[in-house]
């Protein structure tokens, strides 16, 4: 049976604790921008240079995506001279352990030209981040971005071959993720312990007095699970049908309080008889 221990891998490199909601909030500029133009002045002069920026692209036939780009770029910097550049960044639906990889994610600045931006280039690196299963992204003019995010939920911690990580209910890794601050969720062990775990899970889950005494779910063979208790007893449980298995080990607990009295195994693999093996020391030899 594989070693079972928590945080096997330490914290890894680039993993973020929980902080606060990171938001950009600097100075709002006033009604006239950097270059002393009104608002309504400088937007009336971008749409001048998108317009002679068109005429050129039409003319300069392979110089065209050259002249395009620096129109554009022109053409932002005169709607960011009239204040539509980034002041603010609001980040929903993500938890404090996730803040810090989607905004590094999204690369966005202070001051960035908010028409500059790419949204559908911007929303792929954010939903590239492990902490997310979606995201959508918006501008709120004039000056704020708006990302909303829908997280993968955390499921467990998975161990194998001397590594710990934090997965979804999907058995995904999660790598931005440091597995050491997830003490409170379960642990599974072992090859393919990561996309069975939401199968057994809830099972075990939905047994408080179980649960409460279990160190850990270890894979055995890729094919079936053995629960690990605190106090080292291992209940054996069958390849399918798990949830009767657990209705039989209820109706010993229930009868004999099978959990307080301490064992060494239980072997619940056959449906027609269930092995008790007591401790060496007698301890549950009344059970």
């Amino acid at each position: 049976m594989p070693a079972v221990m928590r945080g096997g891998a330490g914290p890894k490199k680039g993993a973020r604790g929980k902080r606060g909601p990171a938001t950009y909030a600097p100075a709002k500029l006033g009604s006239a921008g950097a270059s002393g133009l009104k608002p309504t002045g400088a937007a009336i002069s971008a749409i001048a240079v998108l317009v002679l920026g068109v005429g050129l692209l039409l003319g300069t036939g392979d110089r065209g995506h050259q002249l395009a780009e620096a129109t554009g770029k022109a053409v932002y910097g005169r709607f960011a001279a009239a204040g539509f550049k980034i002041a603010h960044v609001r980040l929903n639906g993500a938890s404090a352990y996730a803040q810090p990889d989607i905004l590094r994610a999204a690369g966005v600045n202070p001051g960035d030209p908010i028409f500059g931006l790419d949204l559908k280039s911007m929303r792929e690196r954010v939903e590239q981040v492990g902490w997310v299963k979606s995201a959508e992204i918006a501008r709120l003019l004039p000056d704020t971005l708006a990302i909303t995010v829908v997280e993968r939920p955390r499921l467990a911690v998975w161990q194998y071959q001397g590594h710990t990580e934090l997965i979804d209910a999907a058995g995904q890794v999660i790598p931005e993720a440091d597995p050491g601050r997830f003490a409170d969720l379960p642990l599974v062990v072992g090859e393919g312990a990561n996309e069975a775990a939401a199968a057994i899970l809830p099972l075990v889950q939905s047994r408080p007095r179980l649960m409460g005494r279990m160190e850990a779910l270890v894979r055995v063979d890729a094919r079936r699970w053995d629960l690990r208790l605190k106090d080292g007893a291992i209940i054996q449980l069958p390849e399918s049908h798990e949830d009767s298995a657990l209705i039989q080990l209820d109706q010993l607990d229930q009868r004999a309080r099978l959990l307080e009295l301490g064992f060494e195994r239980i072997d619940l693999r056959d449906p027609d008889t269930v092995a008790v093996r007591p401790r060496q020391n007698g301890e549950a030899a009344g059970a």
